[in-house]
C-alpha cells in the first residue's frame, strides 16, 4: 500500500502563512472599503466642481437725436455702465468733430434739463438703449477766463480815462483845472476793487470744469465795461464838481468802501474753505473774523457786501452813473441771493429759515 505522504514542516508552514496572509489581505480590503463607505455616507452626495461663470459686462446703447428735428444724429455703442455724461460727449464728438463736448447739451426729455457732465449712464437707463435729445449751446468759453475778462476791462478802461487821454477830453482844459483829491481816491479804490476780484478768481474760488456761452461773457462784458466807460468819464472829467458835504462825505464813504471790500473778501476766503473742505453738510458759520458775523443775519454776506462797496462808491463820488449802476447792481444781486437763498433753504432748513437772503428784513 501506498503511504501518504505528509509534508514537510516547513512546506506546511509555508502553505499556512500563504493562506493566512491571503485571508488577512482580504480581511484589511473589506475595512478599507467599508471606511470609505462610511465616510462618502457621512459626507453626503458628492458634487461636482461648480464651473467658473464668467462675468458679463452689460453694455448701453446711446442713441443721440436732434432736439429740433427730432433725427437721429448718431448711435454711440457699448458705451460701460459706469460711464458719464461726459464721456458720452467725448465719444459723440469723436462721432462728429464739429460738436465739442464743451457745446454739447444733452437732454433726456425735450422740455428737461441739460444733464449734467457727473450723472451715470446706468442712473438713466430704462433698457439697453438710452435717448438723449442734442442741443447745439453755441460756443463756450471757461468760468475763468468769463470773469477774467469780464474783470480786465474796467480795471484797464478806468485807467485809460484816469490819465485824461488827448482823444477823450480837451487836453488844454485839462491841464488848467486842478485835481480835487476825491478823484484820486475814487481812481484808487475802483481798481482796488477789480483788482481783488481777478485775484481772487485766480487763488480763491474754485470753478467747476463747466463752460458757459460766449454770448453770456459778451453781455456781461458789454454791461461792466459800458458802465465803467460812462463812469469814469464823469469822475476823471475836468469840470467835475466834489460832493456837497466835502472831506468828511468823502472820507466816511470811503472807509465804509474799504470796510465792504474787506468784508467781501473774507467772506469769500470763507466759502472758499469750506468748498476745498468738503463740509458741506452744514451752513457756513461765523469765525473770529468780525466782517464773518454777517452769516448770523444774513445767508448771502458776500452779496452784501458788494452792494455796500457800490452804494458806498456812489456817496464817495456823488455822481449820477455811479448811483445808477449801483442801483441796477443791488437788483442783480438781490435776484442772486434770492435763488441762492432757496437752495439754502432745502440743505440747511433749521439754520436758514431765520435768516434774510441779502438785506435784512428787506430782502
Amino acid at each position: 500500500m501506498l503511504k501518504r505522504q505528509n509534508p514537510s514542516t516547513p512546506q506546511r508552514s509555508r502553505d499556512l502563512a500563504a493562506d493566512g496572509g491571503a485571508l488577512s489581505m482580504s480581511h484589511n480590503d473589506s475595512r478599507s472599503f467599508f471606511n470609505l463607505s462610511q465616510l462618502v455616507l457621512s459626507a453626503g452626495q458628492i458634487k461636482p466642481s461648480p464651473a467658473l461663470k464668467h462675468s458679463k459686462i452689460t453694455y448701453f446703447e446711446v442713441e443721440i437725436v436732434d432736439v429740433q428735428s427730432k433725427k437721429q444724429i448718431c448711435i454711440v455703442d457699448k458705451v460701460p455702465p459706469a460711464s458719464t455724461i461726459l464721456d458720452v460727449k467725448h465719444k459723440f464728438h469723436k462721432a462728429c468733430p464739429q460738436w465739442y463736448p464743451s457745446r454739447v447739451g444733452l437732454q433726456l426729455e425735450r422740455n428737461g434739463p441739460f444733464l449734467k457732465d457727473s450723472i451715470s449712464i446706468q442712473s438713466l437707463a430704462v433698457s439697453s438703449i438710452v435717448t438723449l435729445y442734442f442741443t447745439d449751446l453755441g460756443q463756450q468759453v471757461g468760468w475763468t477766463t468769463f470773469f477774467l475778462t469780464e474783470y480786465t476791462g474796467p480795471l484797464l478802461i478806468y485807467l485809460l480815462f484816469y490819465i485824461r487821454l488827448s482823444t477823450i477830453y480837451d487836453q488844454v482844459e485839462s491841464r488848467k483845472n486842478f485835481r480835487h483829491p476825491v478823484v484820486h481816491l475814487a481812481c484808487f479804490c475802483h481798481c482796488l476793487h477789480y483788482i481783488r476780484h481777478l485775484l481772487e478768481t485766480l487763488f480763491v474760488h474754485k470753478f467747476s470744469e463747466g463752460h458757459t456761452p460766449l454770448k453770456n461773457m459778451i453781455k456781461g462784458c458789454a454791461f461792466y465795461w459800458g458802465f465803467t466807460s460812462w463812469i469814469a468819464y464823469y469822475i476823471n472829467h475836468p469840470r467835475y464838481t466834489p460832493p456837497s458835504f466835502g472831506h468828511k462825505q468823502v472820507s466816511y464813504a470811503a472807509l465804509a468802501f474799504l470796510m465792504c471790500e474787506a468784508g467781501n473778501h473774507f467772506i469769500n476766503v470763507a466759502l472758499a474753505h469750506q468748498t476745498n473742505s468738503g463740509n458741506r453738510t452744514c451752513f457756513p458759520s461765523p469765525t473770529y473774523n468780525p466782517f464773518t458775523w454777517l452769516f448770523l443775519l444774513v445767508s448771502c454776506p458776500n452779496y452784501t457786501y458788494e452792494a455796500g462797496s457800490w452804494i458806498s462808491f456812489t456817496v464817495m463820488t456823488q455822481t449820477l452813473p455811479v448811483g445808477i449802476f449801483a442801483f441796477l447792481m443791488v437788483i442783480q444781486m438781490s435776484l442772486w441771493a434770492q435763488k441762492k437763498h432757496k437752495l439754502y433753504l432745502k440743505r440747511f432748513y433749521p439754520e436758514v429759515r431765520r435768516k434774510a437772503a441779502m438785506i435784512p428784513i428787506i430782502f
